[in-house]
């Protein structure tokens, strides 16, 4: 397995040893440098590798977008680049591209040998190397051995940009590392005894029997998701405070009946995951299918429902939601706020920290929940009792003062 150069590095060392235990894969593979952002003049470098000096000193640096689409973390990395941080080569020789030439030659030669099974996982808008790469090697190595992802929200580094969790998700089921990968799920050590988790999963139980949604994300982090197929008003994905929203406008939709899950069989517990059968019902719908939830240390990570028959419901809820789905001006800033404090040219002294801490807990999870950390805890508890201030705050009001605070910190 291989990401950019490391992806020709993986195939032509699966060629040249005639691997055939195993599988391959290769993601973002600069088979050709032919992306969207490469220069028109890029061709001339090969004239330039044969100039003596040229290609030991003349640098090639690293450019905006950086093969990042995701807006927030490229703006980190462009901070960083700003600061002078050595996270990352800001530039390589011309003579390292050469290199990068020479082994895409060896790559390119005697694909049809190759016996590996393969996945190619590649971004439709990779801006250094287009879909021609992926494409010339599944022709090559052939249909029957190789197969393509397309990835149509990503740029070039798609290991941490928008697709990240669908690469991860691919390459888990291609290596059929467990049967959560096959439901996009990570498995995770509970950190719960099994009491403690059968326990909460009754809770999770209690709260979809009863329609209470809210009840259901309040068990979750900040960021806990709650997942819907389909193609119609129930379908999306339902994260934090905005999403639970969405969720309760569908759930007691007027122009239906109040959506419940009941009819639970016996759910099965893995790791940090509890899967459940359960029915789906709304009116006149009863919709069979598997809820599957991950858990951590007494928190909700991740909620998916897995109807049996996706039509069903699709033909039941109708066409999807009218709903105004883009962010608010208060959040849009307050967004803009959490990635401006990582780029602060100065750090914030302790009080700020926990204030920061604080307001974005506030904003985002709501009150503070779980127990006072002990004495031995420093941090820990100083980072408890800072959030335990807000308590009974707004998350509106939360998140204005986490912008107005990062605004402050900028001006110092």
């Amino acid at each position: 397995m291989g990401m950019c150069m490391g992806a020709l590095l993986a195939v032509e060392l699966a060629k040249r040893q005639r691997h055939t235990r195993g599988r391959l894969i290769v993601l973002a593979p600069p088979i050709y440098l032919d992306g969207w952002a490469t220069p028109w003049y890029a061709p001339a470098r090969h004239l330039l590798y044969h100039v003596p000096g040229v290609p030991a000193r003349m640098k090639v640096e690293e450019e905006d977008p950086f093969g990042i689409k995701n807006e927030q973390l490229r703006a980190i990395v462009k901070a960083k680049f700003a600061r002078g941080e050595n996270f990352h080569y800001r530039w390589v020789p011309l003579a390292c591209v050469r290199q990068v030439d020479r082994l895409r030659g060896w790559v390119m030669r005697g694909l049809k040998t190759m016996v590996s099974e393969t996945l190619v996982i590649h971004a439709r808008e990779d801006e250094l190397t287009s879909l021609n790469s992926a494409n010339y090697l599944v022709e090559q190595i052939g249909g029957a051995k190789a197969r393509m992802v397309v990835l149509e929200n990503s740029y070039h580094m798609i290991c941490v940009d928008n697709d990240r969790e669908q690469v991860a998700r691919c390459v888990l089921e291609f290596f059929g590392a467990s049967s959560a990968a096959s439901l996009g799920m990570a498995v995770e050590d509970a950190k719960m005894s099994p009491e403690a988790l059968q326990a909460f999963a009754e809770e999770l139980r209690a709260s979809l029997e009863a329609g209470d949604f809210a009840g259901l994300i309040a068990k979750g982090t900040s960021d806990m998701a709650w997942f819907q197929p389909g193609q119609n008003r129930a379908s999306g994905i339902y994260r934090g405070h905005k999403g639970l929203l969405k969720l309760q406008q569908w759930a007691a939709d007027a122009a239906q009946a109040p959506v419940r899950f009941s009819a639970f069989g016996q759910p099965v517990f893995n790791a940090g995951m509890a899967v459940w059968p359960a029915t789906l019902s709304a009116g006149t719908l009863l919709s069979q299918g598997v809820l599957a939830f991950a858990v951590r240390s007494g928190r909700l990570l991740d909620a998916r429902w897995f109807p049996d028959e996706v039509a069903l419901e699709d033909a039941y809820f109708g066409e999807a939601l009218a709903v105004n789905a883009g962010p608010t001006e208060l959040e849009r800033a307050f967004e803009a706020a959490g990635v401006a404090v990582k780029t602060l040219s100065k750090p914030p002294d302790n009080e700020a920290l926990l204030d920061l801490y604080a307001l974005y807990k506030q904003a985002t999870a709501g009150d503070v929940t779980g127990e006072r950390p002990g004495m031995m805890d420093m941090v820990g508890r100083a980072k408890y009792d800072a959030w335990a201030k807000r308590k009974g705050q707004t998350s509106e009001a939360a998140m204005a003062g986490y912008t107005e605070l990062v605004k402050k910190l900028q001006q110092t």
